[in-house]
């Protein structure tokens, strides 16, 4: 990656966490003029920028009205960038539930992972925010899912998503998929203690890990 590529992603980046949308756009605008990657532009300067505002958010800096802007800053960005995303083609499309376990309504990380898992090649099926255990199981057998992607902001409700993994255990079926895990609270050691087949850092994070699974799973 040039110098100059890597100034503009934290450019863009920067004007996430600022919550400067009309500077999203103008640097979006850039990027596809000047051809540059546009996922490697979503990766490294929008996510990046979004990761950055869900700390300070965490840190308790940023409040949900400032999370929001920085998410409509983001927002208008993908839209400039997502039509120009080049888009693996002749790949079976694997099959892909994702939503954000119940009681959380924080959708922003998990609205970044469907869109990188779909530039990447996967059908998604995106159940939404505050979603049942059960919901995820049904969903996951009725389409015929390889992966089951799990996601949440909140301590309070990380609960969510051993409930996921013991009802698949408890029908016998969880070798049939594989269970990935994120958001702000979430590390590996949860994700070993209640069984989940990957723990993600980021959306590109869990592109990468989806791949892989799906790859094993063959």
């Amino acid at each position: 990656m040039s110098t100059k590529e890597q100034e503009l992603f934290k450019k863009l980046s920067d004007a996430v966490v600022e919550m400067n949308e009309d500077e999203v756009v103008s640097l979006s605008h850039q990027i596809v003029s000047e051809e540059i990657d546009a996922y490697e532009a979503i990766d490294q300067g929008l996510s990046d920028g979004m990761e950055k505002a869900g700390k300070l958010f965490e840190d308790e800096e940023y409040f949900i009205p400032e999370l929001l802007l920085c998410s409509d800053a983001m927002y208008a960005g993908l839209d400039v960038l997502k039509p120009h995303i080049k888009q693996e083609e002749h790949v079976e499309k694997h099959k892909v539930i994702i939503g954000v376990v119940e009681g959380d309504t924080h959708d922003i990380g998990k609205n970044l992972v469907k869109i990188m898992l779909e530039t990447s090649g996967f059908e998604v099926f995106d159940l939404g925010r505050d979603i049942p255990p059960q919901q995820f199981v049904a969903k996951a057998k009725e389409v015929g899912a390889k992966i089951i992607a799990l996601a949440t902001l909140m301590t309070t409700t990380m609960d969510g998503m051993d409930a996921v993994i013991h009802l698949l255990k408890e029908e016998n079926i969880k070798n049939e998929y594989k269970v990935i895990i994120g958001g702000g609270p979430i590390s590996q050691s949860f994700a070993d203690k209640i069984g989940a087949d990957a723990y993600a850092v980021n959306a590109a994070d869990a592109v990468k890990i989806a791949k892989r699974l799906v790859k094993e799973a063959v």
